[in-house]
């Protein structure tokens, strides 16, 4: 395809929010793909941003190198394995609008499980168990490999364990750093990486690690009811949006 103005300007901003979902705000980056699918097939979208994506991973990881969970990288890397290899053998034939409307309910699932938790103030935390994890966790890399948008999963399962803000970002960064390692090799086999893509990364990367940056301030700044209140609103307002895409 052409490089255009306007394909130009929409990258950049894709790559910024991209950048900041790994310096710990991973929401935003689902804006990323609907952006670009303007003036591009999803799946090219994808494709083209993923390089982006590991160059900022490099500074995120670098910047969470401390604060992770261990026990729910242990448990959702290898799930995801699976996920990404179901969106590998899939992709030709799952329709956009069906990930769209997975992605859309998953984030209404996390919400109303949310309001019920705020009704129920004495429910304790829940633990990072294996079963759960295995289902989210490939549900993640699924959604992941189609559109980057595994963000809603890997919240519906890790944010009822209440961890701290800081872990929580940490483990996101680094567990969609992995993720996006892992979909390298399909995404080269199935064309959406090229020469020709790889030719717009050198000129989006300052954006991608610009946001990195930008989003780690913003994390350790905002106190930690204001970050998981951000988080909430952002994850109700894309699976509106989604939701509005499959139904119009």
């Amino acid at each position: 395809m052409e490089f255009t103005t306007t394909f130009w300007i929409l990258a950049a901003f894709g790559s910024l929010f991209v950048g900041m979902s790994k310096g710990g705000l991973p929401i935003v980056a689902l804006l990323a793909v609907p952006m670009l699918s303007f003036v591009m097939p999803p799946a090219a979208a994808a494709g083209l941003l993923l390089p982006v994506y590991i160059i900022s991973d490099v500074y995120g990881v670098w910047l969470y190198r401390r604060e992770y969970s261990a026990r729910n990288l242990n448990i959702l890397i290898p799930a995801a394995a699976i996920g990404i290899l179901f969106g590998y053998l899939t992709v030709a034939v799952v329709p956009g609008d069906a990930v769209k409307l997975a992605v859309a309910l998953v984030g209404f699932y996390y919400l109303a499980d949310k309001m019920r938790r705020r009704r129920n103030p004495h429910l304790p935390p829940r633990p990072a168990d294996v079963p759960r994890g295995l289902f989210w966790g490939a549900l993640a890399g699924f959604t992941s490999y189609i559109s980057h948008a595994g963000g809603p999963p890997f919240q519906a399962y890790t944010l009822p364990q209440k961890l701290p803000k800081m872990v929580f970002a940490g483990t996101a960064t680094i567990l969609f750093a992995i993720i996006n390692l892992m979909k390298v090799p399909p995404y080269v086999l199935n064309d959406q990486i090229t020469w020709h893509s790889l030719s717009a990364t050198a000129w989006l990367a300052p954006a991608a690690i610009f946001g990195a940056w930008a989003g780690y301030r913003l994390t350790e700044i905002l106190p930690e009811k204001i970050f998981f209140a951000f988080v909430e609103t952002a994850l109700f307002l894309i699976s509106l949006k989604l939701l509005f895409d499959v139904v119009f």
